[in-house]
């Protein structure tokens, strides 16, 4: 046995053990009879690094896998990562732009060689850093989006879905990126809040109808006034009395002279401005609805835009043509087209100005309102992304949806927390159609193929598709799939499908997926989409919906806010370990997790306290634990210390059941901290026996092999360093939780620590010298307390400093008073303390409390300060107010006691 150093070093502990770990193929030990365990990891983006969210959802998901591990399961953690396509491509181009190169000026085929070029040298460096952080994934069995097979899996279920009528091709509205020329997903665009205006123009009403007011125009609002020049109707609200008697009439577009219907539609609020709206099927989603259920077909929708959102001239050919080439806004001096709409609209008298007042409380017009308005940005490019009219290939989704949303009713899908579940149904029941086509080169290329005509035909090679076509000269389709759809086979694409191997079949469903909120459409529901339709049964019997980390004043990390926090620090700082505890302990259900740097080096402080407890228990001659088995001792602590050890092993295992990783982590902290290093150790120093240090050797066993799914590596190096061992500890057995309870012993025990914890706090409380001695008095004990006083007696005068123990003996003088239980243990203090004295401070300072907690109540109590003061600050005198009642009511504790 190596003698423990006075400090552990977690860096070197940390990257010496996940080597070996990893080299001995410890994180999938063959286990081919046992219980199979399954979980997916979400595949990290290959360009990525990692930040904060990845260190909860990782060390959640590690919690699950070592905890199932030691349990003796099959357990299988699939790790892998995601190609990408947008980001790799992005990064691969900024590197090429950086030499003064660029994309177009390669084939198709000799970019995608220089993406596998940069992802061989540059790509994967997440998963270097999911190792420091300590996942103990089946790396041995890493797989890529991109992979040879896992593209096999992915152009299979294309064709199939085709072939089921379940995948199409439409001309539909997309989040379109000017900057990538691609349709983007929702997830990848970020709303900011932009500076702009509200512009109102007159549209003149045709064929000399009027208003009921008389008026030969109707005012339609707009923050978008360049797009009027793809205009097809002005919606008004079918109920409003100012318009419902020109629904169905004509009215034109200035600029253009387009003719076109005023249309009843319940999307205008007869209480926003005019009450009328300018309708762009084209170029916004809420008009693009408003259009379809006024008859447009999709095919009718004009598009003023091209994909790098210049005007082009749209089908009707109506749009002018000094506006043709103008980008969207102004740009490096020039006048854009939303420039030229207000300058020709103003000329044209059919700008109405907006009219302000400036300090002096004069009149001032203004062309437009000024607005703050919500922008929808590519979160990669950082350019406004534009709504826009393509064709696109879409996957059915309302169809493929109904399996999902059957199996979380009769419970095959479990959502946890549950709470979840009516988000879950909102969203399916409401679902759109699923594009899944991205102009990029990187990617997985439609299995598509077009003949002269446009036709296309969708098969999972060329020659397939030439069969299909008639051997007709076929051009292939140029799109690439979007990596959600890729991403959603992960489940059993990562097990071989389509071929039907055994480890398909053993790890599919999967047991558990753990995951942000924040995917839960964009990654869960496809998967459970996809995995329904093709393998027939659920992805995962349980859904695990973790929060979002969050900065210490619970606003969202972004750059821009410089709130982020870098867990590898972190983890230079404290350690895998502490990071890790942190997650879990923080990790409560339905909430998000507040970071919190002083808690995580709490938690290393934690690591300290049990590396100090080995060191300890060394000293004293205590080894590893020579049974799995609890030795049946007869001192009432070691079997105390035995019954507590079982109670935590019942609060993990329940609390890992339910996934309160919050609960589990705490009861192996209290138990460890409490229990075992306060109590424990302090109630057997001095007496350490053979008996002793056999139970103190198997209790400590118990703690390093429950605490080793939060904490692995300090662990690991106890494991090792306190004695001679069968096995690693990362494949050691999990403790049975089968042991009798024993009341007597926890009873005895729970009261001696009441007992002793009282006393120091009068101690404390009243000023008594730390090194005093006092002669206790017993009043009322039952013979039960009387016999547990003759038995702790040797602990009672050590830890509580008592010279004696009598029992029902009169007290002269000041004294203090402490009850517990039936019996009051009175503590005389004449000459010990100036009692009259403490009683005058305890007085004073209770005054003092009382006054702070009532005028905190005061505040907290008057609707103004809570309604209009920052929530922070209504935080803060909760904390206070808190604070200082329990503050009053110990000292009035205190001043009872010297009564």
């Amino acid at each position: 046995m190596t003698e423990l150093p006075k400090t552990f070093d977690p860096a070197e502990i940390e990257s010496r053990w996940y080597a070996h770990w990893e080299n001995k193929g410890l994180f999938r030990p063959e286990r081919p009879t046992a219980e199979p365990f399954t979980i997916v990891n979400p595949p990290p983006n290959v360009t990525g690094s990692l930040h904060i969210g990845h260190a909860l959802d990782n060390t959640l998901q590690d919690i699950v896998i070592r905890y199932e591990r030691l349990r003796g399961k099959d357990a299988l953690w699939v790790v892998g990562t995601d190609h990408a396509g947008i980001a790799t491509q992005m990064v691969v181009e900024r590197q090429m732009e950086a030499r003064q190169d660029k994309r177009t000026n390669y084939t198709r085929e000799q970019f995608i060689d220089k993406v596998w070029e940069w992802k061989a040298e540059s790509g994967g460096a997440i998963t270097r850093q999911l190792r420091r952080l300590g996942c103990s994934m089946d790396w041995a069995n890493e797989r890529f989006t991109m992979d040879e097979g896992f593209s096999k899996a992915v152009v299979k279920v294309f064709v199939e879905l085709h072939k089921r009528g379940l995948l199409y091709r439409d001309k539909r509205l997309v989040n379109w990126d000017p900057r990538f020329r691609s349709a983007i997903s929702d997830l990848e665009v970020e709303a900011q809040e932009v500076k702009g205006g509200f512009w109102h123009f007159r549209y003149p009403l045709a064929d000399g109808v009027k208003l009921a007011d008389g008026a030969d125009h109707i005012v339609v609002a707009t923050t978008r006034p360049e797009t009027m020049l793809a205009d097809m109707a002005v919606a008004v609200h079918p109920e409003d009395p100012r318009y419902k008697d020109v629904i169905g009439k004509d009215i034109l577009q200035p600029i253009t002279g387009r003719r076109f219907k005023i249309v009843g539609d319940e999307h205008a609020d007869p209480e926003l401005g005019s009450g009328a709206v300018k309708i762009t099927p084209g170029h916004d989603f809420n008009d693009f609805e408003v259009g379809k259920r006024a008859g447009f077909r999709a095919a009718e929708m004009l598009n003023m835009f091209d994909a790098d959102a210049n005007v082009v001239q749209t089908a009707d050919g109506l749009i002018p043509e000094r506006f043709l080439g103008l980008h969207r806004f102004r740009r490096d001096g020039v006048d854009g087209a939303r420039d030229l709409v207000v300058a020709e609209m103003k000329a044209l008298g059919l700008l109405v100005p907006h009219v302000s007042k400036n300090k002096e409380g004069e009149e001032v017009l203004s062309d437009a309102e000024p607005r703050t308005i919500q922008t929808p940005f590519g979160d990669r490019s950082g350019v406004v992304i534009e709504p826009w009219l393509t064709d696109q290939w879409y996957v059915d989704a309302e169809k493929l949806a109904q399996a999902p949303m059957q199996a979380v009713r009769d419970g095959r899908i479990e959502i946890v927390p549950k709470t979840w579940e009516k988000t879950f149904f909102n969203w399916m029941e409401n679902i759109q159609p699923w594009c899944v086509s991205r102009q990029l080169w990187w990617g997985h290329q439609i299995p598509a193929w077009y003949d002269e005509d446009g036709n296309p035909y969708v098969a999972e090679s060329e020659e397939e598709a030439q069969a299909l076509a008639g051997n007709k000269a076929l051009t292939r389709d140029p799109d690439v799939l979007d990596t959600w759809f890729s991403s959603a086979l992960w489940p059993f694409g990562t097990l071989g499908w389509p071929e039907q191997s055994e480890t398909l079949a053993r790890h599919y469903p999967n047991d558990l997926l753990i995951s942000g909120f924040d995917i839960l459409f964009f990654w869960d529901a496809r998967m459970a989409m996809q995995g329904m339709e093709f393998m027939g049964d659920v992805p995962w019997r349980k859904l695990y919906l973790h929060g979002l980390v969050r900065a210490a004043d619970g606003q969202k990390m972004s750059k821009s806010k410089g709130n982020v926090v870098d867990p590898l620090g972190l983890i230079d700082k404290f350690g895998a370990d502490a990071l890790r505890f942190f997650m879990a302990a923080m990790e409560s259900q339905g909430r998000d997790v507040k970071m919190d740097e002083k808690r995580v080096e709490g938690y290393r402080n934690f690591a300290t306290k049990l590396w100090n407890a080995a060191r300890f228990l060394q000293s004293n001659g205590v080894t590893a634990s020579a049974s799995h088995e609890a030795p049946q001792p007869q001192a009432p602590v070691n079997r105390w210390i035995i019954a507590e050890t079982v109670a935590t092993v019942q609060a993990i295992d329940t609390a890992m059941n339910e996934l309160r990783f919050d609960a589990a982590a705490n009861a192996i902290y209290h138990f460890v901290w409490d229990q075992f290093c306060d109590w424990y150790i302090e109630l057997t120093k001095g007496s350490m026996d053979a008996e002793t240090k056999a139970v103190a050797g198997w209790a400590f066993d118990q703690i390093l092999v429950m605490l080793h799914p939060f904490m692995p590596f300090i662990t690991e190096e106890l494991w090792n360093l306190t004695g001679t061992r069968e096995t690693e500890l990362i494949v050691a057995r999990w403790p049975q939780a089968l042991y009798a309870v024993d009341s007597e012993a926890q009873a005895e025990i729970d009261w001696l620590i009441r007992l002793i914890s009282a006393m120091r706090t009068a101690r404390t409380e009243l000023n008594v010298p730390p090194g005093a001695k006092l002669a206790v008095v017993v009043h009322g004990a039952s013979d039960e307390t009387r016999r547990r006083i003759d038995r702790q007696g040797a602990a009672l005068a050590r830890l509580g400093r008592v010279e004696s123990l009598s029992f029902d003996d009169a007290v002269t003088g000041g004294a203090a008073q402490i009850v517990v239980d039936e019996a009051t243990f009175i503590l005389p203090l004449e000459g010990v303390i100036d009692i009259a004295a403490e009683k005058s401070r305890l007085a004073k300072a209770l005054a003092a409390a009382e006054k702070e907690r009532d005028s905190l109540s005061g505040r907290l109590a008057n609707p103004s300060f809570v309604e209009k003061a920052k929530p922070e600050a209504v935080a803060k005198a909760r904390e206070d107010h808190a604070e200082k009642a329990a503050e009053a009511e110990r000292l009035a504790a205190a001043l009872d006691r010297l009564a």
